[in-house]
């Protein structure tokens, strides 16, 4: 079927000049209606013609859509002529307010807004970026699978909407702390492709010079990549305390899974914080698993936004970028205000394994994975919402798929043919501001310098 579509594809490209590309049988219909309408030399009144995108999948969770915004060709010079169409910044919509899903409130009067304010420039750099993480992730899959990228990798694809939400919604100067499935954070934080890439292949370039691989990446206000379970939290309350000490207003994230919900240390630091009232966002990611548990077989209680007990809290719509920016910009301004902490669950989906180790399909089905795919994706779902209010043109995401295909392709190929750190540098950075030292190696005559 695929290779159907990129011949037929390929075919109207030559024949309209136009870069079509269609990935889907619907995108597909769309491009060759086009061609048929706007080459017909039936009456005048077929030169102008509307084009609307397919419906996006009915989900039942979440609220309808704004109506569609519908796009006129310009008219035709003279029947049967071909026509390239371009739309100038003009033509689409500036700004929609979009309906979202209600929050889950757990001690609040009241939630987020109910509704979204999003630019045409605010959706584009959304969905930029959580394409970019997914074809990074993917990118990193492959590298796996090659032998390229060793040892412990946990991807972040399917949860994307999380990340950029939550970036969205507050400062490059606050603060944030994750668990082992860190390369989203770490590029939102400000990391390029490549030095994620150099990291995950244990190169000289990578973000920790080698040294960390896919647990253990640092940016400014970004504190990993933890790869001991739950670890983070008592760390991001003291990230906080710090914000508070300091006076600047600034405020932690700190993020966990489902599968550290449970641990002791998370009910003591959520004691600690209320008690001194810490600007710290702690976000449960629920993607229903704890590697190969689901969440009803390791939980008496999956409420997870209620287990700060008296800790105000907030369940979020996890694969919808919208709602999480909305619902963390509100736990923001709580925080802000000197009311202490707050607890969020982000309902989410790991398309992958926990790790590369795991397949994933030996406690879910292949049919459940397909199936949040089709109906809750949260890049298709954010596409949909630009296009049918027309906000984007088709033709708009597909350059922008291409140029991220590109650039990941072009960042994967410096990551391979950067060289491994040498063996000198095995103990550098060990201080950060001592004077170089003498470290023991294995036995006693291996001697390492140290570097600050």
């Amino acid at each position: 079927m695929q290779n159907m579509l990129t011949i037929i594809s390929n075919a109207l490209c030559r024949i309209t000049g136009r870069n079509v590309g269609a990935q889907t049988v619907s995108e597909l219909l769309i491009d060759l209606s086009e061609y048929v309408n706007l080459t017909s030399p039936a009456a005048p009144a077929l030169a102008q013609t509307q084009r609307q995108p397919p419906k996006p999948p009915p989900v039942s969770t979440r609220a309808p859509a704004a109506p569609v915004v519908s796009v006129q060709a310009a008219p035709l010079a003279s029947p049967g002529a071909r026509v390239v169409a371009s739309r100038s910044y003009a033509d689409f919509t500036p700004q929609v307010t979009f309906d979202i899903k209600k929050c889950d409130l757990h001690r609040l009067e009241e939630g987020p807004s109910v509704k979204a304010e999003v630019t045409r420039e605010q959706g584009l750099q959304y969905y930029r970026t959580m394409q970019t993480i997914r074809r990074m992730e993917l990118k990193a899959d492959q590298l796996y699978k090659q032998k390229i990228i060793r040892g412990f990798c946990h991807l972040y694809d399917g949860q994307e909407a999380c990340a950029v939400g939550i970036e969205a919604a507050i400062n490059q100067t606050d603060h944030l702390i994750t668990a082992y499935r860190a390369h989203g954070f770490t590029f939102t934080r400000g990391v390029p492709i490549k030095n994620i890439l150099c990291e995950l292949t244990g190169r000289k370039g990578g973000v920790a010079k080698g040294k960390g691989g896919s647990m253990h990446m640092y940016a400014p206000c970004f504190y990993g990549g933890n790869g001991i379970v739950g670890a983070q939290i008592p760390l991001g309350a003291g990230i906080a305390l710090a914000c508070q000490y300091k006076g600047t207003k600034e405020l932690c994230v700190t993020l966990y899974g489902d599968g550290a919900a449970n641990q002791g240390q998370l009910f003591e630091t959520f004691n600690m914080a209320a008690l001194w009232k810490l600007p710290c966002i702690f976000i449960c990611e629920n993607n229903q698993y704890g590697m190969g548990t689901s969440v009803e077989r390791a939980a008496a209680c999956t409420d997870y936004y209620k287990r700060g007990d008296f800790i105000p809290g907030l369940r979020v719509d996890g694969m919808d970028v919208l709602c999480v920016r909305e619902a963390v910009k509100f736990a923001a301004d709580y925080c802000r205000s000197g009311k202490g902490p707050i607890v969020m669950e982000l309902q989410c989906y790991r398309y992958h394994g926990h790790s590369m180790s795991d397949p994933g399909v030996s406690y879910r089905t292949r049919e459940e994975i397909q199936e949040v795919r089709s109906k809750s994706d949260p890049i298709s779902l954010l596409k949909e919402r630009l296009l049918s209010n027309n906000m984007v043109s088709a033709e708009e995401l597909k350059e922008i798929d291409v140029e991220i295909r590109k650039e990941v392709e072009d960042a994967a190929q410096f990551a391979i043919a950067d060289p491994e750190p040498p063996l000198e540098d095995l103990c550098s950075y060990i201080f950060s501001d001592k004077e170089p030292l003498e470290v023991r190696g294995v036995h006693p005559w291996a001697k390492l310098k140290s570097l600050s």
